[in-house]
């Protein structure tokens, strides 16, 4: 674990065993790319969160990428976190457009060349599968935040999730089946590790909704200093404030309007009054 500029870099002890086959097997020069390879990746996440003021927390290198976990906070728009999430994998191609350049100026050529190429394409293409933690996989959930509640966007964000994370396991196993090919181990270990914190993930919904409200301050703020239309929401008396609270939408600030049994507005709430009232136990509007 290294501690630099305010963030923590740690190696996922699967990188890790990965790193010591590499030197028993006398692949040290592929070893070196390869920790290269992910750590410009990660990188590329890391300067374009600071550009827009998002704090990277720490930084873990895994084989096929990583996870820089970032302070959450209710003003990263869905944008930003696909802009965030894609300057991984443009590192990646960048990677391979100067690797190329390289080779047409007749200054590297060889099969390490092609082994460079090839991890750096690997690398950006696997991370855009729709998996979390993977890249694609938080574009996946910042474009359902755009059409569907902030509650509905973590449920099915992670079973898109789950169903490519079994996918993977199943293409692993394929050559085992319809050629003469051995098991992909190592793609059937990442696939199991991603299906794995995926289902862990999933159980924790509650908790990162949870977050989600307690964060919810930072949108208040926002829409008063810009001056937002807020999103008006329908509720009945007796609804339920989780209910209502699942309404709620990752980019809009929200007012409960309270209707009686006949179609009238009895009361008009804004949504700190809700969560406030859900977190101290508060059950209907």
């Amino acid at each position: 674990m290294i501690r630099y500029g305010g963030m923590t870099l740690s190696f996922h002890p699967f990188f890790v065993i990965l790193m010591m086959t590499s030197v028993l097997t006398g692949h040290f020069l592929e070893l070196l790319a390869l920790f290269s390879i992910v750590f410009i990746h990660e990188m590329g996440h890391v300067l374009a969160a600071r550009l827009f003021g998002i704090k990277v927390l720490s930084v873990e290198l895994l084989p096929f990428g990583g996870v820089a976990v970032m302070e959450e906070a209710g003003d990263i728009t869905a944008v930003r976190e696909i802009v965030v999430a894609l300057a991984g994998p443009l590192q990646n191609i960048l990677l391979v457009a100067a690797s190329l350049l390289l080779h047409a100026a007749g200054w590297w050529d060889g099969p390490f060349l092609d082994y460079f190429i090839t991890s750096n394409l690997l690398i950006a293409l696997f991370n855009l599968l729709p998996i979390l933690p993977l890249d694609g996989g938080k574009v996946c959930q910042a474009l359902c935040s755009i059409i569907l509640p902030y509650h509905a966007t973590l449920i099915w964000s992670y079973r898109i999730s789950l169903v490519f994370s079994v996918l993977v396991v199943v293409y692993s196993a394929l050559p085992l089946l319809f050629t003469a090919g051995g098991l992909q181990l190592n793609l059937l270990l990442i696939g199991l590790f991603l299906l794995y914190s995926n289902i862990v993930d999933y159980r924790n919904i509650p908790y990162r909704f949870l977050r989600f409200l307690m964060n919810r301050d930072q949108r208040f703020a926002r829409h008063l200093l810009t001056g937002t239309l807020a999103q008006p929401i329908i509720a009945e008396r007796t609804q339920p404030l989780d209910h209502i609270l699942r309404l709620f939408r990752r980019e809009k600030y929200h007012f409960i309007y309270v209707m009686n049994p006949r179609g009238h507005i009895v009361a008009v709430v804004p949504e700190q009054r809700v969560i406030s009232s859900f977190l101290q136990g508060g059950s209907g509007a």
